[in-house]
């Protein structure tokens, strides 16, 4: 009987954020090992699922560069890195495409499907989502690497008025139809601005913002904008770490009302750091 007490416990702490989150868009920026372990890949989904029968809308734009690099591998073309950035020149990024609007965009679209979720893949090109530019830098030509220059919400919001879970790949193409790879993060970031999202979740593979990078327990759980400018300043917070705050600062000066970054290998990550009163991430607010 007591198990059965503490999970009622469970549901009447989560009661108060799902009355305040029912019928709020949430974006979630689906990446890491939750894209490529199946066990973590099916809490995932669950959680997503569940957010949407409790009300919340959720839309997912996410990566893919595991199942790239594995493609690329088969077909014999080298991967190049440039600070992070694929180099991608016009084979590349045929590729990129077919693995990013094909098979990783519809297997999510089949695994959400399998919870009767009704769900619509796409990319930045549908509808004009996301209008595309070079993205240009001083060290070297990333060929068809991009960044968001305008982004066109109105077929997002067809959907959600008519209760399907959009999943966005990121590629766009320019006003010439150029095709780009756009960051997931900067996508994520743009989507969920646009859409004045309630929350922007990143999944990825570490447990959010650490003030000791080598020490888990040092987990900041809470901070402003003006914190973590400052972790940025002081060293704290450094490397790859920077384009990924950035892109969430930039959606919380653009509206959003909190960003989270979370780890994808914990059991139902997205669950806990929404519903519980701790969380198990890293959320970013407005200065108060």
């Amino acid at each position: 009987m007591n198990k059965y007490i503490q999970k009622a416990g469970i549901l009447i702490e989560a009661l108060p954020y799902i009355k305040e989150f029912n019928g709020k868009i949430v974006v979630i920026k689906y990446g890491g090992s939750a894209m490529t372990d199946n066990s973590f890949k099916e809490k995932v989904i669950e959680d997503i699922a569940l957010m949407k029968y409790v009300g919340m809308k959720p839309v997912i734009v996410h990566g893919g560069g595991p199942s790239i690099n594995r493609v690329l591998d088969r077909m014999g073309i080298k991967s190049t890195f440039v600070n992070g950035m694929r180099v991608t020149n016009e084979e590349t990024m045929d590729t990129v495409e077919m693995v990013l609007s094909g098979s990783v965009n519809k297997n999510i679209v089949n695994l959400l499907g399998s919870h009767n979720i009704k769900t619509i893949g796409i990319s930045g090109k549908d509808g004009k989502l996301f209008t595309a530019e070079k993205l240009k830098t001083d060290s070297v030509d990333l060929g068809h690497v991009g960044y968001i220059s305008k982004i066109d919400t109105s077929l997002l919001k067809v959907l959600l008025d008519n209760d399907y879970t959009p999943v966005i790949a990121p590629i766009a193409s320019d006003l010439n139809g150029k095709t780009y790879n756009i960051n997931a993060d900067m996508a994520a970031s743009a989507v969920a601005s646009a859409l004045k999202a309630q929350k922007l979740i990143y999944i990825s593979d570490i447990p959010g913002i650490l003030l000791n990078i080598s020490d888990e327990s040092s987990l900041i759980h809470k901070a402003s904008v003006k914190e973590i400018e400052d972790y940025k300043s002081s060293g704290i917070i450094s490397g790859g770490m920077i384009p990924k705050v950035d892109y969430a600062l930039e959606a919380v000066k653009k509206g959003v009302s909190s960003v989270h970054i979370i780890d994808g290998r914990v059991e139902h990550s997205i669950l806990l750091e929404i519903f519980t009163k701790k969380g198990i991430g890293t959320i970013i607010q407005k200065d108060k």
